[in-house]
């Protein structure tokens, strides 16, 4: 998902709490991609706390693809609206 082709922009601190959840869960880039995306579309902008979170869900529970992070999401009662 390439954001910044579709108009949103992060500022920078948003960036920075990017990186900082990515270091401090060890998460691979496409999962930190779906993480942010998951939380955009359940919370309709970056909120750092829901993304640090969500980045620690999908490390617990091992998630590597987009499928299992909706069937994630649905578990936990959030929906991720288009």
């Amino acid at each position: 998902m390439n954001l910044e082709a579709k108009g949103f922009k992060f500022k920078d601190d948003a960036i920075s709490f990017i990186y900082f959840g990515k270091q401090s869960t060890g998460t691979d880039d496409y999962v930190v991609s779906l993480a942010i995306e998951l939380t955009l579309k359940t919370q309709k902008r970056f909120d750092g706390s829901f993304y640090l979170s969500l980045l620690e869900r999908f490390k617990e529970h091992k998630i590597k693809t987009k499928t299992e992070a909706y069937k994630l999401m649905e578990k936990m009662g959030l929906k991720a609206h288009n």
